[in-house]
């Protein structure tokens, strides 16, 4: 069987098994008893052409974002691991940090406006650090970067609080935990176009285009954007309904201090936004690095550093679905729950990435340990931001979860810059094991942490009870 799959084109080798995967997932959630909310079959198609750009978007944001750990493997020793810390470090400060601005600006403009600004502003700085590349201009290559991917993750942090801020007018709370689960797919996707796509780019073409293209791509979608993706169901044509969220059936007008005040003394919103904090930082513990820990320690032509991309899609779309569906149809919507399942896998990935370091074990528990940290991002700030935050101020809520992640993925950043091995040593994986020993503490702080939110729910404040949904 592994001789045949060997066989198969490049191409058929990366896309097939990402394709059969979201095949058997959809014939799998299709079988599934469904939830009926009433939605007419026209609203079902104007809702899913709306989501699927926006989504898609979103994923080749991801591109336009971790293309940056292709290019440190382009770049060689022109950009060290400080170097690659450093300016991850910052642009994942940056991000944590503008949706101080960012989330309340799209609760006010809309998500259609921000998940525009998102993809041109992105584009323009992939463009400028392609540019750069091109010159030539690398001999203040962390400096000018620092600056350059900053701007770039100021833009990027449009797209996570654009997406749940128009989704979360057009799902009701029974149907979130699955698209949680596909907005956990489109992630997955991201990361499948940033390495494998990425690093076909760099083995082919100038390293300048490992930014170039994600910036074209990023303008196409502006354009399908443009024309496409709209707020809310009455701005299609449609009736807006009820959502069974917190702000369901809430017509006050609260200023926006007192908006914030509320999700600030939120103990649930406090509780997700610290879970996240942990998830950001063991997500980039995992995805950074690890594809910089095979190419140090030589094992890139092995099949799971070669197919990087492709794997951690698989384990991203796994997790996420599985995630989504034991949320709406095992814990009556609870998100908790799912978290802490999830979360006790990553625990035990931390344990045992100390003893298989110098293993081919390694790969696939990193992959394995993948599934269940993008499982838990997907159900948190793509799923629970909408819940808690309700539709009204799903910007703010997901700005403020979703800060909290790149918060994490920021001190990761740091912290694994500086722990991690250099020069000659960092050829011996056994010198690597401050890499485990870093994420084991996150690991159990975060578990502790989702296991508090095991019974939480939102409370609408006056659902149309006619709209409650119903198993058919």
């Amino acid at each position: 069987m592994l001789g045949f799959y060997q066989g198969l084109p490049g191409w058929a080798q990366e896309i097939g098994p990402i394709a059969i995967l979201i095949a058997v997932i959809t014939l799998v959630v299709s079988r599934l008893p469904k939830i009926d909310l009433g939605h007419s079959p026209e609203y079902l198609r104007r809702r899913a052409s709306n989501w699927l750009p926006l989504g898609l978007t979103y994923a080749f944001l991801y591109m336009g974002r971790y293309n940056l750990t292709v290019s440190k493997n382009a770049f060689g020793d022109l950009m060290t691991k400080e170097d690659f810390g450093t300016i991850f470090g910052i642009g994942a400060l940056v991000y944590g940090t503008a949706f101080v601005i960012n989330g309340p600006l799209t609760d006010k403009i809309g998500g259609r406006k921000t998940i525009l600004i998102a993809a041109a502003g992105s584009a323009a700085m992939n463009l400028a650090m392609g540019f750069v590349t091109f010159m030539g201009w690398t001999a203040h290559i962390t400096r000018v970067f620092s600056v350059l991917y900053g701007l770039n993750m100021y833009f990027q942090s449009f797209g996570a609080v654009s997406i749940v801020k128009v989704n979360a007018s057009w799902f009701h709370v029974r149907e979130r935990g699955v698209f949680g689960g596909i907005f956990g797919i489109l992630i997955s996707l991201g990361v499948y176009f940033a390495y494998d796509w990425g690093g076909l780019i760099a083995k082919n073409l100038p390293t300048a285009w490992v930014f170039v293209i994600p910036a074209l791509i990023l303008a196409v979608w502006f354009v399908i954007d443009w024309v496409l993706v709209r707020d809310r169901p009455s701005d299609a044509g449609h009736a807006n309904f009820a959502t069974g969220d917190a702000t369901s059936g809430d017509h006050e007008v609260v200023p926006l201090l007192q908006v914030a005040r509320r999700m600030l003394t939120n103990p649930i919103i406090l509780t997700i936004a610290m879970v996240e904090f942990c998830s950001g930082f063991l997500r980039n513990a995992i995805m950074q690095w690890g594809k910089i820990f095979g190419k140090e320690v030589g094992l890139s032509e092995t099949f799971v550093y070669d197919h990087w991309g492709m794997l951690l899609c698989i384990a991203g779309i796994t997790g996420g679905m599985f995630a989504g569906v034991i949320s709406d149809r095992v814990f009556d919507s609870r998100r908790g729950p799912v978290a802490a399942v999830l979360y006790c896998g990553m625990l035990l990935g931390s344990v045992a990435m100390y003893f298989l370091l110098d293993t081919a074990a390694l790969g696939w528990l990193i992959i394995g340990m993948s599934l269940c940290i993008i499982g838990v991002h997907g159900m948190l700030s793509g799923t629970a931001s909408m819940d808690f935050g309700g539709s009204r101020n799903a910007g703010m809520a997901v700005g403020m979860i979703d800060g909290f992640v790149y918060l994490g993925t920021a001190a990761q950043g740091f912290a694994l810059g500086w722990l991690l091995p250099t020069g000659a040593a960092q050829k011996d994986p056994s010198n690597w094991i401050s890499w485990p020993l870093a994420m084991l503490p996150v690991a159990i702080i975060g578990l502790y942490l989702a296991s508090r939110l095991w019974n939480a729910k939102p409370a609408p404040k006056a659902d149309n009870p006619t709209l409650e949904p119903t198993s058919t």
